[in-house]
């Protein structure tokens, strides 16, 4: 086949090897360009996003059964918020309070009805809080979210209420340790028996959960308590139950528990110093009232 010399050749037939190139370049050039532009436009790798979660998530104003929106939808959640953390929870009922607890759980809803609903089912602010799973979700708008936001901030308040009683002198803060055991027991539709351990100096070393029960009683072991002790090298303890139907008269089954445990601990040269029945609204100490 003849060849054509180069000059002859038509543009057409240049074409074709040109069409590769020409399309491997442009991509380069657009690639970089981009690349470029991105690095320019993108944030600071530490940069902090907004977050929705306190700027869009206000409930739309939904009109209610007579035709009218409630009062209160503008902007509710902003207010309420800008309330709580200028003046504190002092300053706020437990409704919205709860409402607070509320809003990061459910976003553009009204939320008020089922904060008042809740106080209703469950009595008081701590009683929502403590309310068993099931029973939560048994009242209408409560899902997963709602109790999963209820029980971190439960999970909080034992916490911090925790945080204050142990190791530190535990009859020098007896307030302290009053409000722990009301935090962790008075709202439980079960009774729980709990021990506090003591070291010499009467410092809380630690906090253990001994049995579960029913509703009106507990199975304890006075030689598991004992034993316990010995184990964390304890020289005192303090016996903490609560009373589910909220009054905290100890019964005989009580008295009589506490007898033996005693017995079992000066057997071994531990100190009892209190049995406490932590109530609904109220504690009784078996020191105070003479059974000790």
């Amino acid at each position: 086949m003849r060849m054509i010399p180069t000059q002859y050749r038509r543009d057409t037939d240049v074409i074709p090897t040109l069409v590769p190139a020409l399309t491997i370049l442009v991509f380069n050039v657009s690639f970089t360009e981009f690349w470029q532009g991105s690095r320019m436009s993108d944030p600071p790798a530490f940069a902090e996003k907004p977050l929705s979660l306190f700027s869009s998530d206000e409930a739309p104003a939904t009109q209610l059964p007579n035709r009218r929106t409630p009062s209160y939808i503008a902007d509710h959640r902003k207010r309420l918020r800008a309330r709580f953390l200028s003046g504190g929870a002092q300053a706020m009922p437990d409704y919205e309070l709860l409402e607070l607890v509320l809003f990061r759980a459910i976003p553009r809803q009204d939320v008020k009805p089922l904060a008042h609903n809740l106080l209703e089912t469950f009595g008081d602010f701590n009683g929502v809080l403590s309310a068993p799973f099931l029973r939560l979700t048994q009242v209408k708008g409560v899902g997963e979210a709602v109790v999963t936001e209820l029980k971190i901030v439960e999970a909080a308040a034992h916490r911090l209420a925790r945080a204050r009683v142990m190791q530190r002198h535990v009859l020098s803060g007896w307030d302290a340790l009053l409000d722990y055991c009301r935090t962790t027991m008075a709202h439980r539709d079960t009774e729980q028996f709990r021990v506090l351990f003591l070291d010499t100096k009467n410092t809380l070393i630690a906090d253990e959960e001994q049995a579960r029960g029913t509703v009106n009683h507990v199975p304890v072991y006075p030689r598991e308590v004992a034993k316990r002790a010995l184990e964390l090298n304890a020289s005192a303890l303090i016996l903490v139950h609560n009373h589910p139907s909220g009054d905290p008269t100890p019964s005989d089954a009580d008295i009589d528990m506490t007898d033996k445990i005693n017995a079992a601990a000066q057997a071994l040269g531990l100190s009892l110093h209190d049995h406490l029945i932590i109530g609904k609204s109220r504690e009784l100490s078996f020191r105070s009232e003479g059974f000790l």
